[in-house]
């Protein structure tokens, strides 16, 4: 290559390079941050609390039997209805009532034993009255007489003991409800040797139900006796059902680290559509306002970014936002934007950089933006209860269908405008996080 050819080739280069250069240079001066908006609504939020339950009847029995022996009869089925005293089942009697012929015998051998007894005694004590039979004599024939008598009355005891058991042989419904469950087929064995085997789980009334909810510990100081709750089930997700808290169990459980507390919701079930078994997503309603102004969370939560050219025109905006933090101070975007509560509540977002008060009290207030002539304006408010994704806001200078700021586009105008992107676009936006690029 001759040396008028390296000339003019590394003319051409830095050529090129100068033109990227400066048509990048003139893009960035004609970029301007383009903004996300949100919309100021007017209307009734709701704050819940989430959790997750098994709904039951109020009251169920297991009925079981007291004896050992084989299923001889079963009377009802799933889902009988059965009354208090009805007999359901049956345990076959024979080696029970065996068992009772036997005491029967043994209460009649020991009534021998004591007729006999009793007339030695007499006889002797006539021989002892009379001084023919000596001390010795006389007090083993009464203490024979004594233990004769005692022996009628442990084989009468034995008598009832037996009848008992033979009694025992028919299971009868100890309250009025539904049989949910069947737990023996007939000709099975049951014993009944350590406990007593379950035979039929009878509901009182499945009109009347309860939830048993699961509530994270950071939650249950929400939770209070009569409170109202929704719950929705799978069969019926389109249907919203209710219920109120009845009790808040104060024995608690702990499942991976994690504690949680029983709550019973009473719950009305008149058409009989809930089961028991059901599982339910259950939200205890912990607050609601009605008639109120409210925003998106997102909207409480947006900083301006201390490198945008309409940050340098909306400064003033930005340093009110700053309460309590030293006016353009980078942390102080930062700390409002992480001041969030547990969960993704609402008055945090939007602590207008406050994060919390001092003492650990939590800030009811917070910034909100709009964008008026070019610039970012910022509206002081207060916060209210939140749903999770909107948050009840309240201001003087606030009005139904209000735009406010929620976020920067990434790519500025150009992103929303169509224009051409440089090759060299997406270096040059490493510059700002999230907002427009910074210098090349």
């Amino acid at each position: 290559m001759t040396r008028l050819m390296q000339i003019t080739a590394a003319t051409v280069v830095v050529a090129a390079i100068a033109g990227a250069g400066f048509w990048t240079m003139t893009k960035r001066g004609a970029e301007v941050p383009t903004y996300r908006f949100a919309t100021v609504e007017q209307g009734s939020l709701r704050s819940t609390v989430s959790a997750s339950g098994t709904l039951s009847a109020v009251k169920t029995v297991e009925v079981g039997t007291q004896v050992s022996g084989q299923v001889s009869e079963l009377l009802v089925d799933f889902n009988d209805r059965v009354k208090k005293g009805q007999l359901v089942a049956r345990i076959d009697p024979i080696l029970l009532r065996q068992a009772v012929q036997d005491a029967e015998a043994g209460v009649a051998r020991s009534q021998a034993s004591l007729a006999q007894a009793k007339e030695e005694f007499e006889r002797t004590k006539t021989l002892h009255d009379e001084k023919i039979v000596t001390e010795t004599e006389y007090n083993t024939a009464r203490t024979t007489y004594a233990l004769a008598q005692t022996s009628v009355t442990s084989a009468q005891i034995a008598l009832e003991r037996a009848r008992q058991n033979l009694a025992y042989t028919n299971i009868y419904a100890p309250i009025d409800g539904v049989v949910i469950e069947r737990a023996v087929n007939l000709g099975q064995t049951v014993a009944a040797s350590l406990s007593a085997p379950k035979l039929f789980v009878i509901a009182n009334d499945l009109s009347q139900m309860q939830i048993l909810a699961s509530v994270d510990e950071t939650d249950i100081g929400s939770i209070k006796e009569g409170q109202l709750a929704e719950f929705t089930v799978q069969s019926f997700q389109d249907r919203r059902f209710r219920g109120k808290v009845q009790q808040v169990r104060l024995a608690s459980t702990t499942a991976n680290n994690v504690v949680s507390y029983t709550v019973v919701v009473n719950v009305d079930n008149p058409d009989g559509v809930l089961l028991p078994g059901m599982t339910a997503t259950v939200q205890f309603i912990t607050g609601e306002a009605h008639d109120v102004f409210m925003v998106a969370n997102t909207a409480l939560r947006f900083r301006p970014p201390v490198d945008s050219t309409a940050q340098a025109a909306g400064g003033r905006g930005a340093g009110a936002s700053a309460a309590g933090s030293p006016a353009g101070a980078p942390a102080g975007a930062s700390t409002g934007a992480q001041g969030g509560q547990r969960g993704g509540a609402p008055g945090a977002g939007g602590m207008g950089g406050q994060g919390r008060r001092a003492g650990g009290a939590r800030s009811d207030a917070g910034t909100i933006y709009t964008f008026e002539a070019g610039k970012l304006v910022p509206h002081r408010v207060h916060t209210g209860i939140t749903d999770g994704t909107r948050t009840e806001i309240r201001g003087e200078s606030l009005t139904v269908g209000m735009q406010v700021v929620i976020g920067i586009n990434a790519g500025g105008s150009a992103a929303t405008s169509g224009t051409t992107s440089s090759p060299f676009q997406q270096q040059q936006q490493r510059g700002g996080r999230g907002g427009p690029p910074g210098p090349f």
